[in-house]
């Protein structure tokens, strides 16, 4: 399985975006997004969120836990 940095970078460049491109996104630096793809940070759990429904995938996934890209679209709880 894939972890975090690889999953970002991959999906990334399915987009054909460059990383300046994904920082502006993201609103952030560049150099801090390199960051997240260089496993050198994480960000933190809102913009997490952020990038799983950007890329449309699940926590899960974008984390690294599962190799289904699926959002888990389930009943919540009563």
């Amino acid at each position: 399985m894939s972890n975090f940095s690889q999953r970002i970078c991959e999906l990334r460049k399915e987009r054909g975006l460059k990383q300046r491109e994904m920082a502006d996104i993201c609103g952030r630096k560049l150099r801090s997004y390199q960051q997240y793809e260089y496993a050198e940070a994480y960000p933190d759990v809102p913009g997490l969120v952020f990038l799983a429904d950007y890329f449309n995938v699940s926590l899960d996934y974008l984390m690294g836990r599962t190799d289904r890209r699926e959002i888990n679209r389930g009943r919540s709880p009563e």
